[in-house]
């Protein structure tokens, strides 16, 4: 499937520290992603969603300790997922709560 209307596939990468921030981002990126493990998410995200993730990571991480990484990936190559992995793929309806 491609991505909805009006959204990228974003890779949303972070490394923290602390346990406490680390649930509270784990939290935030959920509500996003479509798939990915630990603490690397495949998201697809309007120009708006991204800035409120990013907005309120941001807001969780402390920049002395940790690391956030956001990626838009480009919509013309190619997903290969490995072992048992899937495909990103986008579902008919986003919840974010």
């Amino acid at each position: 499937m491609g991505a909805m209307k009006g959204r990228q596939l974003y890779l949303v990468a972070y490394d923290i520290a602390d346990p406490s921030r680390l649930r509270r981002a784990l939290h935030a990126v959920k509500g996003y992603a479509t798939g990915g493990q630990k603490s690397v998410f495949e998201c697809f995200l309007s120009a708006a969603e991204r800035c409120a993730l990013a907005e309120e990571l941001v807001g969780i991480l402390d920049p002395n300790e940790d690391a956030l990484f956001i990626l838009r990936l480009d919509p013309r190559a190619r997903v290969i997922p490995l072992g048992i992995a899937r495909a990103p793929e986008d579902p008919p309806v986003f919840y974010h709560g």
